[in-house]
């Protein structure tokens, strides 16, 4: 058979997987669809990760349960028919020439890697994310592959127009069927593109060595989806390497242990079978109610990665305090020892970020916030009207809020700097801030203020001022502030994100600038 079922379901998932990536992105509609984020809601790893982190269930990790189960009665099928990493290794493996097996990796490393993850996961501290191979996969597209897709699509499109001069009207209809249907909204730079790039192009680069190198020594999804598959119904039969032949040792992806195939790490790609010259091997359901060996070879392995696990999530957790001021969470986002315990780092948020205002954090957060979002006012703002972040969280990290609900969320709050601000600066009027304030009542406004100028005249100057009571922080006036560099406006988190209030008291309160006044002039 040339292209046996597990090729046909892996290149079938693959597209899936392609087209749910290219589906999550702005394409003018205020909804996306709820698959998007399918294949992170189906990965157990992001189950136990999430479930340990939490102590509570999530509903929206169901399909992640039904996964679990299917590896329980089938065994480890999901690296050998679903995963897109895993499908993207096996098309590339044939083009590489091997090397030596790397010894460091044989072994235990794979549970050095998911033991302690799972463990920091108990004491709080979710990293799964970073080294689940999803996450990577999504990862190397979002930051870099696709944003160059972008850039080098509507660069060539640009070029070829110069080219053909006054027939380019022609080409119009391709290049929008194009742009609408597959090209990323908006061309965005993003840090740690290059560095999400190189982890996903090593793990290519272990294909050198050893087939399928990053799943059977490395893959903590892999390790974890191997633990499970010992308990399956489904054995190979021999299970060993038959004395005359030996030919499935060189077909198969994973390994023999001496001569057995090693449950834990079969991926179920039926390349023994189809390739066997005598028709030898077949696949039964047999029930053994325990699996072959320990679920972890030694016992110093599994206490070693508790603590481990432990000692990561200590340190994980310092921050520098003055870049917590600046570390302001997507719309939704209270409690951020509750959303790092959900977020799986994937990075669909910021695709789909309407205005740019999302990015990953390097250091901002500390360790325990490597890769989750946060936002930049100075390069971009949240849109009063945009819950994209919400829909396509896999995990609830960023609830799913109506738009209502959504308006009303205070993620931080703007402050003058009094040293940059063209009124309080110069002594001249601006009112950009202002003007671009999305909030009905304005949370920005201006007061004329008499005031004596550089030249000794006096003179009178609009100068803004921030009804802390109504703003949501949603960077707009950091964006646009004209000044250069550093802006006259700056937005800061706040510990307590509770939604404001959907009108303006019309009792007195006191401004930033510690005036009284009314809600509304």
């Amino acid at each position: 058979m040339k292209n046996p079922p597990p090729r046909i379901s892996q290149l079938f998932f693959l597209a899936i997987f392609l087209v749910l990536f290219v589906m999550t992105e702005y394409r003018g509609q205020d909804q996306i669809n709820a698959a998007v984020n399918s294949f992170f809601r189906a990965d157990p790893l992001v189950l136990f990760s999430c479930l340990l982190a939490e102590k509570a269930w999530n509903w929206l990790l169901l399909p992640a349960v039904l996964m679990v189960l299917a590896t329980l009665l089938l065994g480890r099928f999901f690296c050998g028919w679903i995963c897109p990493l895993g499908t993207l290794l096996d098309l590339v493996t044939p083009a590489i020439r091997k090397s030596a097996p790397i010894s460091l990796l044989k072994g235990n490393a794979r549970y050095w890697l998911l033991i302690p993850l799972l463990s920091s996961s108990l004491f709080n501290l979710n990293l799964s994310g970073l080294l689940d191979p999803i996450a990577i996969l999504l990862r190397g597209l979002t930051f870099l592959l696709y944003p160059l897709l972008g850039l080098t699509a509507r660069e060539g499109w640009v070029n070829l127009y110069q080219l053909i001069g006054e027939r380019r009207d022609s080409l119009a209809p391709a290049y929008n069927l194009f742009r609408d249907n597959l090209l990323p909204f908006r061309d965005t730079l993003y840090p740690l593109a290059f560095f999400s790039a190189l982890l996903l192009i090593a793990i290519f680069a272990l294909e050198r060595y050893e087939t399928r190198n990053w799943c059977r020594n490395l893959c903590p999804l892999g390790t974890l989806l191997g633990w499970l598959g010992r308990f399956s119904f489904f054995n190979r039969v021999p299970k060993g390497v038959c004395g005359d032949c030996g030919k499935c040792r060189e077909l198969c992806p994973t390994t023999f242990d001496q001569g057995i195939l090693n449950k834990s790490e079969c991926i179920l790609c039926l390349d023994c079978q189809t390739g066997c010259p005598h028709n030898r091997i077949t696949f039964d359901a047999r029930l053994e109610f325990l699996p072959e060996r320990p679920l972890v070879p030694e016992r110093r392995v599994l206490l070693g990665g508790m603590a481990s696990g432990l000692l990561l999530a200590i340190p994980a957790r310092f921050r520098s305090p003055e870049k917590l001021s600046r570390l302001i969470r997507p719309p939704g986002v209270r409690d951020e020892s509750d959303f790092l315990k959900k977020c799986v780092r994937c990075g669909e948020c910021m695709k789909v970020c309407l205005k740019n205002a999302l990015y990953p954090s390097a250091w901002q957060a500390g360790v325990e916030g490597f890769y989750t979002p946060l936002v930049i006012p100075r390069l971009g703002y949240c849109e009063y009207n945009c819950t994209l972040c919400g829909q396509v969280c896999p995990t609830g990290a960023i609830p799913n809020l109506p738009v209502s609900a959504k308006r009303r969320e205070v993620i931080g709050k703007a402050v003058f700097d009094k040293g940059h601000c063209l009124p309080f600066a110069k002594r001249i009027d601006c009112i950009v801030c202002e003007e671009h304030c999305p909030i009905p009542d304005k949370a920005i406004r201006s007061r004329e203020v008499k005031i004596i100028g550089f030249d000794g005249v006096p003179k009178i100057v609009k100068e803004p001022y921030v009804v802390d009571e109504i703003c949501n922080g949603c960077g707009i006036c950091e964006f646009v502030c004209p000044v250069e560099t550093k802006a006259g406006i700056e937005v800061f988190s706040v510990r307590n994100r509770n939604p404001v209030a959907e009108q303006v008291s019309s009792s007195p309160h006191v401004d930033a600038y510690g005036q009284s006044g009314y809600g509304s002039k």
